[in-house]
């Protein structure tokens, strides 16, 4: 797996942390660890940006946050889901390979650069 996967990979978790940790948080001192995980997640989405292409990952980051969002609100906050929510789910995990594939099609069409600078 290429470390920027990684990156992708932590980048979705960290978001899940500081989300679930705006909805508990009830003390000033809270927000610390917060605000960390904040941080830390947007040093793992810039790294992934890196080396992958942004919008590819920006729509990771956003679906994973999306979904992982509203699951939560399922299994921690006794929230609903209904088949809306479940519809609207599967379409944004659609969009998001649809997005893989469009991205793998377009740098294969890409000419390889050799040495040679492009303005």
């Amino acid at each position: 797996m290429n470390k920027a996967w990684i990156y992708v990979a932590l980048t979705s978790l960290f978001e899940l942390v500081w989300v679930f940790g705006f909805n508990v948080a009830s003390e000033w001192w809270h927000w610390i660890p917060i605000i960390v995980f904040i941080f830390f997640d947007f040093h793992f989405l810039a790294q992934a940006c890196a080396s992958l292409p942004t919008g590819t990952v920006y729509a990771i980051f956003a679906a994973t946050g999306t979904v992982g969002t509203a699951l939560m609100d399922v299994f921690f906050f006794d929230e609903t889901l209904g088949v809306g929510k479940l519809f609207f789910i599967f379409i944004l995990i659609l969009g998001v390979i649809g997005l893989n594939i469009a991205d793998s099609v377009d740098e294969k069409k890409k000419p390889v650069n050799k040495g040679g600078s492009v303005h």
